[in-house]
C-alpha cells in the first residue's frame, strides 16, 4: 500500500487535504521513474491551489509538484538526466501528486541531486530556486535599468524566494532594495546579506526609506507576492516606465489603482509563477534554470531554511505551521 495526500474540493487547506491509502506503484513503464519519496515541501503556492480549487466532482485531487526522493527503478528504453539510476538521490518536479510515498514520475522531471547537498535542501531544491531564477529574468527583461543603475524592490525578501533572490541578485550584480513585515525579520536578513537595504513596513514611513535607500536610483520593478494594499504602495516608488511583477497572492484583499497612475507614469501590471515557467519556458531554457538551481542549492545552501519537519499523521498541523507569521524557512514532510 502508499499513502497519498489528496483533497475532493476547495477550501482552507487544513480542512480539505487528507491522507489516503492506495495500491503500491506499478512497475514503471518507457519514459517514467519509480521514486519512493523521503520527504516534500509544503510551498504556500501549493496551498493556495487548494483553497482555489473549484472542482465539484468528488473526485480525488492528488496534491503538490516537488519531492524528493531515491530512485527504485527505471522504466525500459528510458533517457534519463545524467545520475539518475537505482539508488540515486533526486529531485521530481513539476509532477503532480508529488504528496506521496511513492511517485511514478516522467523521466524528464527526474534531477540528480548533487553529492553533498543535503535530503533538507533536497526537498526545496527546484521550485524555489527555479522561481528565483525566473524572477530576476523577468526584471532584467521588464526595464533596462535592472542590472545597471536602477534598483529593483522585493517584498516579502524573508521568504525562502526573497531569500533566494537576494543572492541570485548579489550574483548577478543587481542593486536591490528589500522590504519585510518587521524589524525582527530586517535585522534577520540584514545579518545574511550585509551591505543590501532592508526596509520594514512596520514603520511609519516606509516609502520614504525605499526612497533614501535607492538614492536617486530608478526603481525600475518591484517583486510581490502579497498583493493588496502593500502592491499599491509598491506601484507608487516605481519609476516611469516601472513594472510591478506580482508571483503570489497572500493578501485577502484586491490591488486597487486608478488607471491615472498607470497611465500618467506608463506603468505595467504582470503576473508570473512557475507555472508559468511549466507551460511557457522552453525545453532548453527548462534545463538551463534546472541546471542553475542545482548550482544555487550547492552554492547557496544556507539560504535553504528548514521552518519544520512533521510526518503525514501531523499534515494539519504542517499545513498551519506553513501559514503561520513570522516563519522562517520551507516546512517538510517526511511520508513514512
Amino acid at each position: 500500500m502508499s499513502r497519498r495526500v489528496v483533497y475532493t474540493r476547495g477550501g482552507p487547506p487544513a480542512d480539505v487535504l487528507t491522507v489516503v491509502e492506495e495500491p503500491g506503484p506499478a512497475a514503471p513503464q518507457t519514459g517514467q521513474v519509480l521514486v519512493r519519496v523521503t520527504a516534500f515541501p509544503v510551498h504556500p503556492g501549493d496551498l493556495q491551489a487548494v483553497e482555489a480549487y473549484r472542482g465539484s466532482g468528488g473526485q480525488p485531487v492528488p496534491a503538490g509538484v516537488e519531492a524528493t526522493g531515491v530512485v527504485e527503478a527505471v522504466g525500459p528504453d528510458t533517457p534519463v538526466a545524467p545520475g539518475v539510476e537505482p539508488g540515486a538521490r533526486v529531485t521530481v518536479f513539476p509532477h503532480p501528486g508529488a504528496w506521496s510515498q511513492w511517485i511514478v514520475a516522467a523521466s524528464r522531471t527526474v534531477v540528480a541531486v548533487p553529492a553533498g547537498v543535503s535530503d533538507e535542501v533536497a526537498a526545496q531544491m527546484l521550485v524555489n530556486p527555479i522561481t528565483a531564477v525566473m524572477l530576476r529574468r523577468e526584471a532584467e527583461a521588464a526595464h533596462s535599468s535592472i542590472g545597471y543603475g536602477g534598483v529593483l524592490l522585493q517584498s516579502a525578501a524573508g521568504s525562502s524566494v526573497g531569500r533566494l533572490l537576494t543572492a541570485v541578485s548579489l550574483a548577478h550584480s543587481i542593486s536591490l532594495v528589500n522590504v519585510v513585515r518587521s524589524e525582527r525579520g530586517a535585522a534577520e536578513l540584514r545579518k545574511r546579506f550585509p551591505g543590501v537595504p532592508v526596509v520594514t513596513t512596520e514603520h511609519e514611513g516606509w516609502a520614504d526609506d525605499v526612497r533614501a535607500a535607492a538614492d536617486g536610483r530608478p526603481v525600475g520593478v518591484a517583486l510581490d507576492p502579497i498583493g493588496g494594499k502593500l502592491a499599491e504602495s509598491l506601484v507608487d516608488l516605481l519609476t516611469p516606465g516601472g513594472t510591478l511583477v506580482c508571483y503570489g497572492q497572500m493578501a485577502a484583499e484586491p490591488i486597487s489603482l486608478p488607471a491615472s497612475t498607470l497611465l500618467h507614469k506608463s506603468l505595467t501590471l504582470r503576473g508570473k509563477t512557475v507555472g508559468h515557467w511549466i507551460s511557457d519556458t522552453s525545453p532548453d531554457r527548462q534545463a538551463s534554470d534546472v541546471a542553475a538551481a542545482k548550482l544555487i542549492a550547492v552554492s547557496a545552501e544556507d539560504q535553504f531554511d528548514v521552518a519544520g519537519s512533521y510526518g503525514l499523521d501531523d499534515l494539519a498541523e504542517a499545513v498551519e505551521h506553513v501559514q503561520r507569521p513570522g516563519k522562517v524557512g520551507t516546512v517538510l514532510i517526511g511520508p513514512w
